[in-house]
């Protein structure tokens, strides 16, 4: 208790301080909530209720037994009121001076003495404490207007009629009204720790990054239930005030008021984001009963999107419908198979874009639609400006609501999204999901990978690849008349050596003036190419490799997918390059002759004037290739390293083996900063 004695101000305590004081106070081992807690609550609530109209009434000077309430007494059946403990914590508060270190000492008084009980239950017995005898007296108050003489002895005992003299006093009137204001808000912040402590009671058996709002709210109820606590001790001292009238021991409450008001702000704003986080958690429980028994695809995204609790329902708007909104009924959406769209807000004009063939083909089919759902944490006025420009773009449905959708936690959980990702997953009308992420099949084959369970082959893999890329000139890259090299890298000496000896060999005359052979060209995906936007096709590029990556090495895919063993370790070399210095792949049209690494590519255009004498014969394909093996022979393995972005819904390989020696690969986890240059470049520039 001597740490008591030394508090000099109040409003120089800190949190952490106040709690280092506190704690000690408390016996971790009991936290007793006794039964009657919960209806003490109730009855502390009506007692307060109007004892504040009886001062209302006093203050306008109208008569108090007068003044009827619609609600009646509310009857707890056989509830154990603990008299001697009210009574005790009564005259614990009872009779103190007005000053800080005696208010704080009281409080650690009876901290002390409840050091048993949970900090909730701590707090509603000092209310409960107060609410007795600030009830009892204004009761005397109010009756001795009434001339009962029992009412009037009593009353004499406890000094009512003292307090009826001082009415005519305005300043009197004031400290009456801010006390009564006080004590209001006090019984707020102590029904919302009550509250928070039922919620936790409920929820405490979830993994903390589940109720991560509740936690902030319980790890501040001990400090919380102290400034209750206090509150309420100087309360009790300016109730002696409100009876006697004496200047000398009035007791200021404006820092309590301060604090208990901040107090209460924080507790709402708390409730509200609480609320939020457990309709999230139900929706999660809903959710997942939904999946594993579907009832419907209506039933499933009411579940997903709308919250309980909300204010203001989302919107589903039409597309194509520029700045009018065209609102959607969900309902029309029953008997539905939806493509849902589901992504954060740093999503570009070629994410979007690449669900536009998709749209196209299913437009056809009125019995498809495509929702956007936009994943935002928290809403802010430029986020939503961004949200009305994207929504723009698209033509299909987009939910519109600036509050977090109920489902995120069942969308991030239970269908693996990740933040800075996209996901399309096709869901069907019953309500079952048939596809988790069809963004990789999408990127890959556009219109032509609808409807999504039609066999697809990747006998011309690179052809995928490379779609839409065109040469300067805006020609198509690939002619399947024409051999050319597409290569690149990370280091610029490399490539920019590379792109000077793959000229020279096209230009040599034995290449060039053999009529059997086709022209040789080459092709840069990377920086400086030479062609426009090149920062964008290198994105669009890898974003490719990878996603035909994943298709081949997931089995998953692979009853959609003809072909898969045939290239799988060619397209697994390819990818093995993205972080490569240098990297070459020779292709007749859109077939892949050879790809190779840096340091074996560069031992075979060096060798050039070695092999180049049995083209004539040979063919380029069959000395260039033989050639290959050979170096591979002679030059040691590379060291395969294969990156997958945590993208949304990734099926990943349970198990990969290396394209170059057959052994399998280890599994590492490595991070890289969304930041940098060659970060945004890999990613598409966008995501």
């Amino acid at each position: 208790m001597a740490a008591a004695g030394n508090v000099q101000n109040l409003s120089n305590m800190s949190h952490d301080h106040i709690l280092s004081l506190i704690k000690p106070t408390h016996d971790h081992h009991g936290e007793e909530k006794p039964d009657y807690v919960d209806p003490l609550l109730g009855v502390v609530g009506n007692i307060l209720k109007r004892t504040s109209h009886v001062i209302d009434n006093l203050v306008r000077g109208t008569k108090p037994q007068e003044e009827r309430l619609e609600e009646k007494v509310p009857k707890y059946a056989s509830f154990p009121s603990p008299t001697c403990m009210l009574k005790t914590l009564s005259s614990e508060m009872a009779c103190k001076a007005p000053a800080d270190a005696h208010t704080h000492a009281t409080t650690m008084s009876i901290l002390g003495k409840l050091s048993k009980y949970s900090w909730d239950t701590k707090a509603v017995l000092t209310i409960a404490a107060f609410a007795m005898e600030y009830g009892d007296f204004l009761l005397l108050v109010s009756l001795n207007s009434s001339h009962d003489q029992l009412a009037e002895s009593v009353g004499i005992l406890k000094r009512a009629p003292a307090m009826l003299n001082h009415l005519g006093s305005k300043k009197f009137k004031d400290a009456i009204v801010e006390l009564d204001g006080l004590i209001k808000n006090t019984l707020k912040v102590i029904e919302s720790i009550f509250a928070f402590e039922k919620l936790y009671f409920k929820y405490c058996s979830y993994d903390t990054e589940d109720v991560t709002e509740l936690s902030t709210a319980m790890k501040r109820i001990p400090v919380d239930v102290y400034w209750a606590i206090i509150t309420i001790a100087a309360c009790t001292t300016q109730m002696r005030y409100c009876i006697s009238g004496d200047e000398v021991n009035k007791q200021q409450l404006s820092r309590f008021h301060e604090k208990i008001t901040t107090t209460l702000q924080f507790l709402k704003t708390q409730e509200e984001l609480c609320q939020i986080e457990i309709d999230s958690l139900e929706a999660r429980k809903e959710l997942r009963k939904l999946s594993q028994a579907p009832s419907g695809i209506v039933k499933l995204l009411k579940a997903l999107i709308f919250r309980k609790h909300a204010v203001h329902e989302p919107l589903i708007i039409e597309g194509c419908s520029k700045v009018e909104i065209k609102r959607v009924d969900i309902n029309d959406l029953e008997n539905k198979n939806v493509l849902l769209f589901i992504s954060g807000l740093d999503i570009s004009i070629d994410d979007i874009s690449i669900l536009n063939p998709i749209y196209d083909e299913i437009v056809k089919k009125d019995e498809y639609k495509i929702l956007w759902i936009p994943i935002v944490d928290r809403w802010t006025v430029d986020l939503k400006n961004k949200f009305e420009k994207l929504r723009l773009m698209m033509k299909w449905y987009t939910v519109k609501y600036f509050s977090p959708i109920v489902g995120i936690k069942f969308i991030s959980k239970d269908w693996k999204y990740q933040k800075r990702s996209m996901q399309v997953l096709q869901i069907n009308s019953q309500g079952s999901v048939e596809y988790l992420n069809l963004v990789h099949r999408i990127q890959l084959w556009g219109g032509k990978a609808f409807p999504f369970n039609k066999p697809i082959s990747i006998d011309n893999w690179m052809g995928d690849l490379i779609v839409g890329i065109n040469r300067p000139d805006q020609s198509p890259l690939i002619d399947e008349n024409k051999y050319f090299f597409l290569y690149g890298g990370k280091c610029k000496e490399w490539v920019q050596r590379f792109n000077k000896k793959a000229i020279d060999m096209a230009k040599d005359p034995i290449i060039r003036n053999i009529s059997k052979i086709p022209i040789l060209e080459s092709f840069c995906v990377g920086k400086d190419s030479g062609w426009e936007d090149d920062h964008r096709i290198l994105g669009r590029f890898w974003n490719k490799v990878e996603s035909l990556f994943l298709i081949i090495n997931t089995t998953g895919n692979l009853k959609t997918v003809r072909n898969h063993a045939v290239t799988s370790n060619e397209i697994r070399k390819l990818f093995s390059y993205k972080n490569e210095k240098g990297w070459a792949v020779l292709c007749k049209g859109s077939s892949v002759v050879l790809a190779g690494h840096w340091e074996i590519i560069d031992r075979v255009v060096d060798d050039f004037n070695k092999w180049k004498v049995y083209v004539r014969d040979r063919g380029l394909e069959h000395t260039i290739t033989q050639h290959h093996v050979n170096i591979k022979k002679e030059v040691p393995q590379p060291c395969c390293r294969v990156d997958i972005s945590m993208g949304a819904g990734h099926a990943f390989p349970d198990d990969l083996t290396c394209p170059y020696c057959n052994h399998s690969m280890e599994t590492y986890k490595s991070f890289m900063c969304c930041h940098t240059v060659d970060a945004d470049a890999m990613n598409g520039g966008s995501r």
